[in-house]
């Protein structure tokens, strides 16, 4: 039927016993098709273990996970684990064979029925993950993120309706994670692949997700575009995810000129501006931390600490006194 969900966790649990419970809680999720979906939150969150049993890794203690309508088995009763229809890659690449090429480890992965065929989909998925320049190399001689590209590449040349990636860009470099990250999303829109993610970055989740998943002690406490999430938080805890974010409490907000019902206000350092003409100039730069195009200022005052953006660099060194004007803020 037209309207079954593509994929779906229906009041699914799997609790790890010990002085600290810890896995998933029961939990209801529907994955949509042909985009980007990431699961966030604290380590010891439950991500890691939501995401294998979406992928049938694990058996759930209550519930299930339906793939089209139909039960996805777990380890006790598929010979090799895993939906046939997804694949997983990991931040390990232990799978891999460090000394053939890296043309080689690809084109592994197709039978040997129709060589043409093989020659031509290698080529395809190696143009798309900008791989073909380095084809004929060793694996064994790639760097960390040139291995990642490789896994990749071996996980999607069988066409898999999902790829499922848990924390994959650990071991990464910025400049290749970037590129990366790049690849996939175009892969995602010419294709029309699904992916699931696990990870801890917020840079990483903001500008590649379509949806955002938050957990919390097993829980999911709040989902949507990650634009909504980031701009308008349900909860503290998934503000402190998204952002590098001042949270203050009623007192401490006073200092900046805010004042709230709530317990606590979350600032982000660039809803924060500096006041230039003002007499009243109560805070302390404490550190001024480079960033490139802009700085990070380290405030203080009265034993509370402010991070604030700072668009022109080299305007203000430690121990200038400053005034600063909140201009949004949210109130827990």
């Amino acid at each position: 039927m037209s309207d079954t969900p593509f994929l779906q966790a229906i009041a699914v649990s799997k609790i790890y016993p010990g002085k600290q419970l810890s896995g998933v809680k029961p939990t209801n999720m529907v994955v949509q098709p042909g985009k980007i979906t990431a699961i966030i939150g604290e380590s010891g969150s439950g991500k890691s273990t939501l995401l294998k049993l979406l992928y049938g890794l694990l058996s759930p203690d209550t519930g299930e996970v339906q793939f089209k309508g139909d039960r996805i088995w777990g380890p006790e009763e598929k010979l090799i684990p895993g939906h046939d229809a997804m694949k997983m890659v990991t931040q390990h690449t232990d799978d891999l064979n460090l000394f053939a090429k890296v043309w080689d480890n690809v084109a592994a992965m197709l039978p040997a029925t129709d060589l043409a065929a093989k020659q031509q989909k290698t080529e395809q998925v190696l143009k798309q993950l900008n791989m073909l320049h380095m084809a004929e190399r060793r694996v064994a001689d790639l760097s960390g993120g040139e291995k990642q590209r490789v896994a990749i590449a071996r996980a999607i040349i069988t066409r898999p309706q999902v790829l499922l990636l848990d924390e994959p860009f650990n071991q990464v470099d910025t400049s290749f994670r970037e590129g990366l990250q790049r690849d996939i999303r175009q892969i995602v829109k010419e294709t029309g692949l699904t992916v699931i993610m696990v990870s801890h970055d917020p840079a990483e989740v903001l500008s590649m997700a379509d949806e955002l998943i938050v957990l919390q002690n097993g829980e999911i406490i709040e989902h949507g575009h990650p634009k909504s999430l980031y701009q308008s938080p349900k909860n503290l805890y998934t503000a402190q995810l998204l952002s590098n974010c001042n949270v203050l409490t009623a007192a401490e907000a006073r200092l900046c000129g805010v004042d709230i019902s709530g317990a606590h206000v979350v600032i982000y350092p660039e809803w924060i501006k500096l006041k230039v003409i003002t007499p009243n100039k109560s805070w302390v730069v404490k550190q001024v931390l480079f960033k490139g195009f802009y700085e990070d200022l380290i405030l203080e005052q009265k034993g509370v600490s402010l991070r604030i953006v700072n668009e022109e660099p080299g305007k203000y060194t430690e121990g200038d006194k400053v005034a600063v004007r909140v201009g949004k803020w949210l109130e827990y």
